[in-house]
């Protein structure tokens, strides 16, 4: 998971520089998207079909990617606001 999680940040980063004046709410939206196809990576590891949803949120949550260092659009948005807001 560390091996893919650190080629997705790379994309993920420039993704971002790319598209970092998008509108708020499309940020969360995609986090959850990339999340939810983690979960389906790990699901298939463990023998499981489909999609990660249901209780793989419980057993692989938000917390457990942050942790393996997951760059979140989200965070990154909210970051680069309050550093313009601190600019004016």
């Amino acid at each position: 998971m560390k091996c893919i999680l650190g080629e997705l940040n790379k994309r993920l980063r420039g993704w971002y520089e790319y598209f970092q004046h998008s509108h708020k709410t499309t940020f969360p939206r995609i986090d959850s998207w990339i999340r939810m196809r983690l979960r389906s990576i790990l699901r298939k590891r463990h023998g499981g079909k489909g999609r990660g949803r249901g209780a793989d949120h419980q057993r692989w949550p938000n917390a457990y990617f942050a942790n393996l260092g997951l760059f979140t659009l989200a965070a990154a948005h909210t970051l680069v606001c309050q550093s313009r807001k601190g600019n004016h």
